[in-house]
C-alpha cells in the first residue's frame, strides 16, 4: 500500500460542514460562547449531522472537554460497506482544517487485543460520522491522533466485549490519561417534535446512567430510531471498565431549533462523560 493510499480524504465537506478552513472555524466560532469551563473526561457523545443542524450540540460539548493527544472515534456504519466491526489502523483523515494521524500503535494493539474488531479501510472510506466530528475536535486542539471505529451490529453482547476489550488495551498501555473515547451518534429521526422529545429523554436517561443494558432495552422497546446506539453501548461498556464517576448532558437540541419545523426531527445530545 502506498503511502497516498492511506489517506482517508474528506469525503462530506462542503455537504455536512463548509469545505473551506475559514468558513468551518467560523461557523464553529458562532456556535460557541468561549466562557466554557474545560474539564477531563474518559468520553463523550457527540451527534454528527450537518452542522446547521447538530454542530452548536458537538462543538458546546467539544468546548469542555480537555482534547487528549489521542481519541478512539465510535460511530455507526451507515453505508453496509466493509466490516461489521471495523477498525481503520494505518494512514490518516484529510480534512480541510488539515490531515490527522492514526495511531497505528494503539490501533493495532486494540485489534490484537480484540476477537472481534477487524482491520478495515472501507467501512470507513464515505461513511460521514467520524468525520463529520473531526473538524469540530481540530478547531479545538491543533494535534491529535485518533483510533476510527465502525459499527453495523446490535449485538449486545459483543458490542459490550468489544467495549471491555478497548478500555483494556487503553488500561494495560498506561494511556488512561491520554485517551478520549468519542461516541458518535443522533437520536430520534424524522418523528413529531413532541414525539422525539419524549423518546430521547428515554435514550439520554440510560446513557447519564451509564447503562449499556438499559440503553439497548429502550432502543428496542420504545423504538428509538438512534443511529449510534451500536458505538455508545461499546462507549459505556468501556468507560465503565475505566471506573467513570459520572455523566452530564451539556446540551440537547431537534433539528427543529434549526429549521423551525416540528413535523419531523431529528434529535441531538451532547454527553460528557468523567
Amino acid at each position: 500500500m502506498t503511502e497516498i493510499s492511506k489517506i482517508r480524504r474528506a469525503q462530506v465537506a462542503g455537504q455536512f460542514y463548509p469545505a473551506k478552513a475559514s468558513d468551518i472555524q467560523e461557523q464553529i466560532g458562532g456556535f460557541i460562547d468561549g466562557q466554557e469551563v474545560k474539564i477531563d473526561a474518559l468520553a463523550c457523545l457527540l451527534p454528527h449531522a450537518g452542522y446547521q443542524y447538530s454542530g452548536r450540540v458537538a462543538s458546546q460539548t467539544v468546548a469542555r472537554i480537555n482534547i487528549k493527544d489521542k481519541v478512539v472515534l465510535l460511530g455507526p456504519n451507515h453505508t453496509g460497506n466493509g466490516a461489521v466491526y471495523s477498525l481503520m489502523a494505518e494512514g490518516a483523515w484529510q480534512t480541510p482544517l488539515g490531515r490527522v494521524n492514526i495511531d497505528t500503535l494503539l490501533a493495532k494493539s486494540i485489534l490484537v487485543g480484540s476477537k472481534y474488531l477487524e482491520n478495515d479501510s472501507l467501512a470507513h472510506a464515505r461513511e460521514h460520522s467520524l468525520e463529520v466530528e473531526l473538524p469540530i475536535l481540530q478547531y479545538f486542539k491543533d494535534a491529535f491522533e485518533i483510533v476510527p471505529i465502525a459499527f453495523m451490529s446490535d449485538d449486545l453482547t459483543v458490542l459490550k466485549k468489544i467495549g471491555e476489550e478497548i478500555a483494556g488495551v487503553i488500561q494495560d498501555a498506561g494511556l488512561k490519561e491520554r485517551t478520549l473515547l468519542v461516541a458518535s451518534s443522533d437520536l430520534t429521526h424524522y418523528e413529531p417534535q413532541s414525539a422525539a422529545v419524549e423518546k430521547d429523554k428515554k435514550a439520554i436517561a440510560a446513557i447519564l446512567e451509564l447503562n449499556p443494558d438499559k440503553l439497548m432495552r429502550e432502543v428496542k422497546n420504545s423504538n428509538i430510531s438512534m443511529c449510534g446506539y451500536a458505538p455508545v453501548i461499546a462507549m459505556l461498556a468501556a468507560v465503565n471498565s475505566l471506573g467513570a464517576k459520572g455523566a452530564r448532558l451539556v446540551k440537547y437540541q431537534t433539528s427543529a431549533d434549526s429549521t423551525g419545523d416540528e413535523s419531523a426531527v431529528v434529535g441531538y445530545a451532547g454527553i460528557i462523560i468523567n
